[in-house]
């Protein structure tokens, strides 16, 4: 922005105005930066704990970390578990993954666990 061009002289209005004026240019594109800073880290920090960032929406809420535990020889030949975490019959998939991705854009698909065939 153009400047006024200030006088040197003695005290006046004019004077007064010129010293504000440059104050405004120095204070004002530094509040700006530091409000939209303020802003956007704000919003950043928020969306990490909000609850649309979560993974697991329903699946065991009371329990501070939800756990499975399966023995190779209990799964019979193949066994398929869900990672998208939106499964009705969690841990174990029931194709909501396919839903979800079309919904999201996401490409999570099941965990698949077989035996070798000899």
């Amino acid at each position: 922005p153009p400047r006024l061009s200030c006088p040197k002289s003695s005290f006046n209005m004019r004077l007064l105005m010129c010293t504000f004026t440059d104050q405004l240019i120095t204070i004002v594109p530094v509040a700006v930066a530091a409000a939209l800073s303020t802003y956007l880290l704000t919003r950043y920090f928020s969306s990490q704990s909000s609850p649309e960032s979560r993974v697991n929406m329903s699946v065991n809420k009371d329990s501070p970390k939800v756990v499975h535990s399966f023995d190779m020889e209990d799964i019979g030949n193949k066994a398929v578990y869900c990672r998208c975490w939106r499964s009705k019959k969690f841990p174990y998939c029931d194709g909501t993954h396919t839903k979800h991705n079309e919904e999201t854009g996401d490409n999570v698909g099941p965990l698949i666990i077989k035996k070798k065939t000899p």
